[in-house]
């Protein structure tokens, strides 16, 4: 059953009160974090219902589920009357295979989980071929947890070194999990780190003028990773619950 407009907005006021105070303990605005809503377990009704409480950012971790879903949503766009305030935008956040490119770059505006070089060049010679520039973020294994996908921390500054050379990309900051744990404080580390590494990484002018965000912090840990520096927060089951 889909998940009403009124609880949605429900909910995000209290995601958004959560952020604030996050921000406030971290000296920072709100205003600076952004929520992609992760819409991987719902239906097309309920993303409508995203639609129309705000929430045009749009996350899939599939890429057959992004394909699928962002179709239905364009359909939908297509016969509904009014115009939404902002286009909607997918995200591919979860793990992206080199055979899968050419249907991610089909209907997804940012790539957060670039995580090789073989899977960044793919991704640029798919997109010469489309002939567009595509925004990308490197995807960062800061816990170090062996079924998490990701570059490893002491290899992500090369490696975005190299991205940053191939012409059709566009490295626009940092992606990383949080371990998997009931308690939102063992995110912290992590979060830490991928702060630290974006601050070496902009300090040596990697990716500018582009590189500006921190993707990290997901339903059970977003206020940590607010306080940490997060500019985008993935956010799914805290919408929807």
């Amino acid at each position: 059953m889909a998940v009403t407009q009124k609880r949605i907005e429900k909910n995000l006021s209290n995601i958004r009160r959560q952020i604030a105070e996050a921000a406030r303990v971290a000296n920072r605005s709100p205003d600076e974090v952004s929520i992609v809503a992760v819409t991987k377990t719902v239906e097309l009704d309920t993303i409508k219902n995203l639609l129309d409480a705000g929430l045009t950012d749009l996350g899939e971790n599939r890429v057959q589920q992004l394909a699928e879903r962002s179709g239905e949503v364009d359909a939908y766009l297509r016969r509904r009357r009014s115009e939404l305030p902002h286009p909607v935008r997918w995200h591919m956040i979860g793990h992206l295979q080199r055979n899968k490119v050419k249907t991610t770059l089909g209907c997804s505006g940012i790539i957060h989980s670039v995580d090789s070089l073989r899977l960044a060049e793919e991704i640029d010679n798919r997109s010469e071929k489309m002939d567009k520039n595509v925004e990308v973020m490197l995807q960062v294994n800061c816990s170090q947890e062996r079924q998490k996908f990701g570059v490893a921390v002491g290899a992500a500054l090369h490696l975005g070194e190299l991205i940053v050379s191939l012409p059709r990309l566009r490295l626009i900051g940092l992606m990383t999990m949080g371990p998997l744990s009931p308690n939102p404080e063992d995110s912290r580390n992590s979060f830490v780190r991928l702060r630290e590494l974006f601050e070496e990484m902009e300090k040596e002018k990697i990716g500018a003028p582009h590189f500006r965000h921190l993707s990290m912090g997901m339903s059970n840990d977003y206020p940590i990773a607010v306080q940490e520096g997060a500019t985008i927060l993935r956010i799914g089951t805290a919408l929807f619950e």
